[in-house]
């Protein structure tokens, strides 16, 4: 082990629905993974063919089957294209029936998504889709007629090491494609099910997050597919405030940034006679970027969805792209009760996240955070210079300074990021 890499043990118990075993590569993996994620949706379909499966506030409203067979058909209209296993299909497009059906399309055509941003900059844009190399492009511009559509088809040749999702990262000028597998996918799945405790009698998910980014389509639609339940969208802040009355949702999920823009109009809503005392979890996926942009504080924050939901749990998810988007988690009932400082904790690893410290100081717990897991990349699309720089072996560095204590929480490093 190199004098700069200390790894963590980790005394806190996981939650965790079946055990992991360390593969010959050191890494802990579920060992009861379906092939892949087509397999296990398709499961899901049979099980819950006439639940809602999507819900477009003000537009298309589709069960498991409908999804499914919509999807299907996309699936043989692009193998008419001449797509198949392996190829690319890029994803450009606002989140909605239309972005799920093209991308479960994608899936079961046996290509790789490729998930591009409808709020890139063009040219940004553009960049990602030359960089995937994307052999078909499923665009803004498609109208409804203009997608895909051939005889219902599946490919189900996929397995678990197979490439089955191209991610790229945020926050940056120039994005990186991440490549995520069926491993990887499946892995989150069963990590967030688990930690979020999501039930299988009709969960009903109105998500915030963009489903172009690994915290929207991986951590939050993913999951709510597995256990059978309905992913709500609704475009402006109005309309998502009220869907959660006219939908009946018992889950949001958003980014500290867009929870604290849509507090004001859900207060609002709330005087007018808006019942809230329905939604039972909340999530929170949090990245570096997000904390310069929330105007209130993490403490502030929580404080205020606990007085617009107070029947609602609050979890805070920390993640990477690279990692997707899972790794670090916190109930925030162990922060509102002064256990923990809102304003540093990330969390504690979950669902086979394994921890490391690099720098001189890791030996006395403070340096750049280090994670290894399930859920994380194997490496950079396209980029063997990045992938030597970002991964010491199986450990992936994250650029966050940190400090991790002796029960495995993670705390940012004040002292070092100042």
């Amino acid at each position: 082990m190199s004098p700069l890499l200390v790894e963590y043990p980790l005394p806190r118990p996981h939650v965790w629905d079946n055990p992991l075993a360390r593969g010959a590569d050191g890494v802990l993996r579920y060992g009861n993974l379906t092939p892949a994620l087509t397999e296990l949706l398709d499961l899901q379909v049979h099980a819950f063919s006439m639940r809602e499966a999507v819900v477009e506030v003000g537009g298309p409203r589709l069960t498991y089957r409908e999804l499914w067979h919509s999807a299907s058909r996309i699936a043989g209209g692009l193998q008419e294209h001449g797509i198949g296993y392996g190829d690319r299909v890029a994803i450009h497009m606002p989140a909605g029936a239309r972005w799920v059906q093209s991308f479960l399309g994608a899936l079961l055509s046996g290509a790789v998504p490729v998930l591009v941003h409808d709020g890139l900059p063009e040219a940004v844009a553009k960049r990602v889709i030359a960089d995937s190399r994307a052999d078909f492009v499923l665009g803004r511009a498609c109208g409804d007629a203009e997608l895909p559509d051939g005889a219902a088809y599946i490919d189900d040749g996929a397995a678990l090491g197979d490439l089955a999702l191209l991610c790229y990262t945020s926050g940056t000028a120039t994005p990186k494609g991440v490549e995520l597998t069926n491993e990887n996918l499946l892995s989150a799945v069963r990590s967030m099910v688990a930690t979020l405790d999501l039930p299988t009698d009709g969960l009903r998910n109105l998500m915030l997050l963009p489903l172009a980014h690994a915290s929207g389509c991986v951590d939050q639609m993913l999951p709510t597919f597995a256990v059978g339940g309905t992913v709500v969208l609704a475009r402006g802040t109005r309309a998502l405030a009220e869907a959660i009355a006219s939908e009946r949702i018992d889950m949001v999920s958003a980014t500290p940034r867009i929870f604290a823009g849509l507090l004001p109009e859900l207060a609002e809503l709330r005087a007018d006679g808006l019942c809230t005392d329905g939604i039972a979890r909340i999530s929170k996926a949090g990245h570096r970027s997000e904390r310069a942009a929330v105007p209130a504080t993490s403490a502030d924050l929580a404080a205020q969805l606990r007085g617009m939901f107070p029947s609602a749990r609050q979890w805070s998810v920390w993640g990477a792209t690279e990692t997707s988007g899972i790794g670090l988690a916190v109930d925030d009932a162990e922060r509102s009760a002064g256990r923990l400082d809102p304003e540093v904790v990330l969390g504690f690893p979950f669902g086979g996240t394994e921890l490391a410290l690099w720098g001189p100081k890791a030996t006395v717990g403070h340096g750049e955070l280090l994670c290894r897991g399930p859920n994380v990349t194997p490496r950079y699309w396209n980029d063997p210079t990045t992938t030597a720089a970002r991964f010491t072996g199986t450990w992936f560095h994250t650029g966050d300074q940190v400090t991790i204590d002796a029960d495995g929480l993670v705390r940012r490093d004040v002292v070092s990021a100042e």
